[in-house]
């Protein structure tokens, strides 16, 4: 008993004492309106209930740190760190931590500037009742830099994430390093960096980008599996405008340099583009509606009201009777997956391939397709490198793959072969032939040359191989083989363009 009042007095509570509710949004609301109408802070009566009105009164601190830069960020059209992860997670869900955290700078006047947090959100959440581990880089304090503790916070929460089998999502908008911590924010960066590596393959790792991306920080969400931006608020670059200009002499503005726009239709940088933040949230949402939570794991089951052996008469005409007219292949996946399902990736860069999430009576699978509506559907450097990557995310997490195939061939010309499209290529074919996932294999119409073999063949070991009545298997098209075999007949015609067309 003596032992249980000494803890009482000194603010402990004795065993078998309920520990204090967590402050939630309610309790910081009665809060903020007691405070800001004069209301004095009510008495307690013990020394425990002290403590917890200290603690409240902490955390309020903390949460409404970001004062007058919160209505800044509302200026701006963007929303707070913490607006951020209430709309992205499932409502109540969030749990965070080291919120009280301070930097441990002295430079330059840095300890005289601490505040909780030091600019990063953390925690954890659930989206879908699922859990995921979050951080939101919180702008309105030091403008999202990050400093050595803002680095510890995020590396526990990505620790965190690989140590539960969780994914982890990322929300960026920071200014990037802080120059007055000196070197130990680069070591920050580089600690992110290394468990971006160790995570890769583990645990699903989705990038949002709402803010400024810059410098060292854009290698970050570039090692995560997706990215996502919000147009004319988040940007991503190595070197500024300012700093190109002086160097180069050229004249670029944010947008045109690393813009939204940008990074999902030229560079491959950006998955996913939307207006809004919200609608962010939501891509993000479906996204891990159709992953497992870690590589052990099976992708979640959606019960679907389609007839798994249904019939479908559309697909009878969809494959044009010209062989050189084009086709959307997308109508092709529509009708095969259950109906609704399909989120496509990188839908604006190398438009000439498909790559996506879809189901199959009720199971997530990849679907990789040639898109004949864009150079024909041949295969060039940005659609194998989209494609491979795709194809390997897919194999890591257990996700199994079926391929569409209407491939002329690998793109001709000059500037594909300088730019390397024989490595490129390959790392296509690499990554099928490397693949242990189920993958299933549809050829709608044309399989040429290389590219055949490189679209998940029979002969990388595809598991299910199926060729539709209009599919052309051959190592070139008409045309181009006869042009071979009949050279000498042809060249010594009287008409040889007449005699290519008999043949």
């Amino acid at each position: 008993m003596a032992k249980a009042a000494r803890k009482a007095h000194q603010g402990v509570p004795p065993a078998g004492a309920s520990d204090p509710a967590p402050l939630d949004a309610d309790d910081l609301r009665s809060l903020a309106k007691d405070q800001e109408n004069g209301a004095a802070p009510s008495t307690p009566g013990s020394a425990t209930e002290r403590k917890i009105n200290v603690l409240r009164k902490r955390r309020y601190d903390a949460i409404r740190r970001g004062g007058a830069a919160e209505r800044s960020q509302h200026a701006k059209g963007k929303l707070t760190a913490r607006e951020r992860i209430e709309r992205l997670l499932d409502p109540g869900s969030f749990t965070e931590l080291d919120m009280f955290a301070l930097h441990r700078s002295s430079n330059f006047g840095m300890e005289e500037r601490r505040i909780r947090g030091d600019g990063v959100v953390t925690g954890w959440g659930t989206i879908d009742h699922r859990q995921v581990f979050v951080f939101s880089h919180d702008a309105s304090v030091f403008g999202g830099s990050l400093g050595e503790v803002f680095a510890e916070k995020v590396t526990k929460i990505m620790d965190l994430a690989v140590r539960t089998g969780c994914p982890c999502v990322g929300i960026n908008d920071s200014g990037g390093a802080r120059i007055q911590e000196g070197v130990v924010s680069l070591a920050g960066y580089a600690e992110i960096f290394y468990r971006n590596v160790e995570s890769s393959g583990v645990i699903p790792q989705l990038s949002l980008v709402v803010g400024p991306c810059t410098g060292g920080a854009v290698y970050s969400p570039a090692m995560t599996d997706f990215i996502f931006m919000v147009r004319h608020i988040g940007y991503m670059f190595i070197t500024g405008p300012d700093v190109i200009k002086v160097t180069t002499g050229e004249v670029v503005n944010f947008d045109d340099l690393g813009g939204a726009d940008v990074h999902n239709q030229r560079s491959g940088v950006a998955h996913f583009i939307s207006d809004t933040e919200d609608e962010a949230f939501t891509q993000i949402r479906e996204l891990l509606s159709y992953l497992p939570a870690n590589n052990r794991e099976r992708p979640p089951y959606r019960p679907s009201l389609d007839d798994p052996h249904r019939s479908d008469p559309e697909l009878q005409s969809i494959i044009p009777d010209n062989p050189n007219q084009p086709y959307d292949m997308r109508a092709v996946v529509a009708r095969i997956l259950d109906e609704g399902t399909f989120l496509e990736v990188m839908p604006f860069h190398a438009q000439n391939i498909i790559c996506g999430f879809g189901r199959l009576d009720g199971n997530t699978v990849g679907v990789v397709g040639n898109q004949p509506r864009v150079l024909a559907g041949a295969l060039d450097i940005d659609a194998s490198i989209k494609a491979a990557r795709f194809v390997r995310f897919c194999d890591s997490f257990n996700i199994p793959l079926v391929t569409f195939v209407d491939v002329p061939g690998f793109l001709p010309g000059t500037d594909q072969e300088y730019r390397g499209i024989i490595r490129h290529g390959a790392k296509l074919l690499y990554a099928y032939c490397e693949a242990t996932v189920p993958k299933l294999t549809v050829i709608t119409r044309k399989a040429y040359g290389g590219a055949y073999d490189v679209m998940c063949s029979k002969h990388t070991r595809a598991d299910y191989n199926v060729a539709w009545p209009t599919a052309e298997i051959a190592v070139m098209g008409p045309q181009g083989a006869v042009s071979v075999i009949f050279k000498r007949d042809i060249a010594q015609s009287d008409n040889p363009k007449r005699r290519s067309e008999e043949l």
